[in-house]
């Protein structure tokens, strides 16, 4: 299989390298130009990951989004969930006929509020049987060093996705395969909203055993919410797993969550757009917390702990105040 990748940042680059390491070589599409000026002199990405070093034999660097489609058979997306729509646009739907995909955007689609197979299916009428998702708690800071993570591969023919699994199998990647796809997505959707709420607690100076049980409750609530929007897509659905509550946890907890840090400044006072500035980014849980706020006015889920971030994120209502309504019904 030919891999290219759509995507310059952290997590686009931990990919690469992964594929990379496990003997592919792979055509890789990234937007500004002298990113790969430096990237052929260097052998390394100039703004992320600086210590994650590629042979540049394995890499076919370009510009042209076209160029990459067109050279691969399997294309992981790799860009944030509010940049996806503008990067896509570019291809035209004859483009992606044949073309297997693989997601791994966290995220929703912000203008049209849509997973990202769902988005795909509308504007290009790309089939669910040539999709798949790319998931899990890993960083891509522990990737470039090397550290045991595990990725979990969604889709719905699972020998197929088995196959393409086996590509990013190295001695620091395991892989874990399962077809619940609409599930997971939503459910790496959900954990960034939850883990942003996660550094508010922190920046609140709330404790290790209000933090142990707001997670608890955070999984609960995911669980009841995926249990309602994606209904039957898997026949086996473990909430304890990976992709669900091990994703939920990491980026709860780790110091390398950019949801968790934004958080944090928010309970420590700073407004939306003070910690935008100081961190120069939204996180992905800012835009999840509105997106799934919409799709639940819908599918009508018990969420009370999402809605009360949103209320904070979104209507301005103070982080203390928050989340003394959410201290009233953990249990």
């Amino acid at each position: 299989m030919q891999f290219g990748i759509i995507g310059g940042g952290s997590w686009a680059t931990a990919l690469a390298k992964i594929l990379t390491d496990s003997g592919n070589t792979i055509h890789w599409f990234i937007r500004n130009e002298d990113s790969i000026h430096y990237f052929k002199k260097r052998k390394h990405n100039p703004h992320y990951l600086s210590t994650a070093y590629f042979n540049p034999a394995q890499l076919q660097l370009t510009t042209d989004i076209n160029a990459v489609i067109e050279a691969s058979d399997v294309i992981v997306i790799a860009v944030p969930s509010a940049y996806v729509e503008d990067a896509l646009m570019q291809v035209s739907a004859e483009k992606w006929v044949g073309k297997k995909i693989v997601s791994a955007v966290k995220g929703i689609t912000p203008t049209k509020n849509q997973l990202l197979h769902e988005y795909l299916a509308e504007t290009v009428q790309f089939p669910l049987n040539n999709y798949f998702t790319l998931l899990g708690p890993c960083h891509a800071e522990e990737v470039a060093a090397e550290k045991l993570s595990y990725l979990t591969f969604s889709g719905a023919d699972e020998v197929e996705t088995a196959a393409i699994a086996a590509c990013f199998k190295t001695d620091y990647i395991n892989t874990v395969v399962n077809t619940d796809v609409v599930g997971v997505q939503y459910a790496a959707v959900m954990k960034n909203i939850y883990a942003l709420g996660a550094g508010i607690a922190h920046g609140l100076e709330y404790g290790d055993n209000f933090l142990s049980v707001y997670i608890a409750n955070c999984a609960n609530e995911m669980g009841g919410f995926l249990e309602k929007v994606a209904p039957g897509t898997c026949i086996e659905k473990n909430y304890t797993a990976s992709v669900y509550l091990g994703d939920l946890l990491v980026t709860c907890y780790s110091l390398f969550s950019r949801n968790r840090t934004f958080g944090n400044m928010l309970g420590k006072g700073y407004s939306v757009k003070s910690a935008q500035l100081e961190l120069n980014m939204l996180p992905e849980g800012y835009f999840a917390s509105k997106c799934i706020h919409k799709t639940n006015n819908t599918i009508l889920a018990n969420m009370p702990i999402a809605s009360a971030i949103y209320s904070i994120l979104w209507e301005q209502l103070p982080a203390e105040d928050g989340f003394k309504q959410i201290e009233s019904f953990l249990i």
